[in-house]
């Protein structure tokens, strides 16, 4: 059911890259509730999706580009604002990517240039968006910018590897942005902290499936689907959460508050 909670809005989705990513979810729902986008993903990730099938169920237009090119970005923002008729009231940062992890690689066997375009890629990408989104003077005020983060940037989780400095760097980035961009525009900013997503990111890490039946079994409410946490950036994009800012929002179904659950005690005591 849709409450056109995002009638008139305009926007800019990063980081669909299939049916199974939020930011897919994210798209399809902003649609549904009124909004306007332009998607974009780095060229590579295009090929390897298939974000023209999403494009032209929203009626949206696909331009690429590098969120770690200040030119990319560049282009970006201002071909959205062309193409959209005017400022942005939305962002989404949808991205990660660690070639250590990808690669295989032992926390303590570091490719050091690859864990630079990890923090680049996953983390400075969103001061990055921010940064030009400031000089191209391309959000309205009361506008909403998030970004998907995880737990492992409080938590130490095994095989996450450097995307969990990647991430605490990512969630202190929207609490400094957000304050400066408060103060300039009264553009919000800030960060999901999503439970265990089966994506194609998330399958990439070993011992993925381990995880989310051990998340399940810790969170009182079960991890949050990814159609569920679109629902909740939909919020935050929409007028109702216009004093909500520089915040680290946890949509993991209790996870992060809890310490052990009966139905964690009774699979062990197994």
């Amino acid at each position: 059911m849709a409450y056109n909670l995002l009638k008139g809005k305009k926007g800019i989705i990063f980081g669909a890259l299939d049916e199974s990513s939020i930011a897919w979810k994210v798209a399809l729902k902003a649609k549904e509730e009124g909004a306007q986008f332009t998607l974009t993903n780095a060229p590579i990730a295009m090929r390897m999706g298939a974000i023209n099938k999403l494009a032209e169920a929203t009626g949206s237009t696909v331009i690429p580009a590098d969120a770690t090119s200040l030119e990319d970005l560049d282009n970006l923002f201002t071909k959205s604002m062309e193409t959209l008729g005017g400022k942005l009231d939305f962002v989404l940062h949808s991205i990660g990517m660690s070639p250590n992890v990808r690669k295989g690689k032992e926390y303590g066997d570091l490719n050091y240039e690859w864990y630079l375009k990890t923090l680049d890629i996953s983390g400075l990408s969103f001061h990055k968006v921010m940064q030009t989104a400031e000089k191209k003077d391309a959000m309205n005020e009361w506008g909403s910018i998030v970004a998907l983060t995880y737990i492992a940037a409080q938590r130490t989780f095994p095989d996450y590897s450097d995307m969990a400095e990647a991430k605490a760097v990512l969630e202190s980035i929207a609490r400094s942005y957000g304050y400066r961009f408060a103060k300039l525009k009264k553009v919000r900013v800030n960060t999901i902290s999503q439970s265990p997503t089966v994506t194609t990111a998330g399958k990439g890490i070993t011992g993925f499936d381990v995880f989310i039946d051990f998340a399940e079994r810790m969170s009182p409410l079960g991890n949050a689907t990814a159609e569920e946490c679109a629902d909740y950036v939909i919020t935050l994009f929409s007028d109702l959460t216009k004093k909500v800012t520089m915040q680290n929002l946890f949509h993991d179904g209790g996870f992060s508050s809890s310490g052990i659950t009966e139905q964690l005690i009774e699979r062990l005591s197994k």
